[in-house]
Formats: structure tokens, C-alpha cells, sequence
């Protein structure tokens, strides 16, 4: 089983965790109420896990433009 994580505004793949024993805990994903988990946390068929998070790319255009939370895709 992987873990991908992706940018949810612009798709760029961020990262992958690759183990055999996930601990949700070590993630922090207990951390996150039912709706944050339905929104950020994609269980696809094959077993692997999709987590939408934000790349730095998208964090920094948002601390300078933060009107850009207003959209559901950006591009730069």
C-alpha cells in the first residue's frame, strides 16, 4: 500500500510514502474530523491512499495572494 500526496489546487504530485504498516496516528489523520477525511483522504481500489494537501508552490501564491482560496484550481 502507498500513500500519494497531491496538491489539491494544482495536482502536482508532492510525494509518496511506500510501507507495509501505515499508522494513521504517525500521519495524524486522527486528527481530522469525518468531513476533513472525506475531503482530503481518497481510498482507491487498488489499496493505495490519495491525500489532498498543498504544494509549496500553491501555499506561497496563497500567502501572497489570498484571494486565490477562492478558487478550486490554480495554475502557476
Amino acid at each position: 500500500m502507498s500513500i500519494h500526496y497531491v496538491c489539491r489546487y494544482c495536482g502536482t504530485k508532492i510525494g509518496t510514502l511506500e510501507n507495509k504498516i501505515i499508522d494513521y496516528e504517525t500521519l495524524g489523520f486522527h486528527k481530522l474530523t469525518e468531513s476533513e477525511r472525506m475531503n482530503m483522504i481518497q481510498y482507491e481500489p487498488d489499496g493505495n491512499i490519495q491525500v489532498k494537501s498543498i504544494c509549496e508552490d500553491c501555499h506561497e501564491s496563497f500567502t501572497i495572494n489570498p484571494s486565490n482560496y477562492e478558487h478550486d484550481y490554480i495554475i502557476h
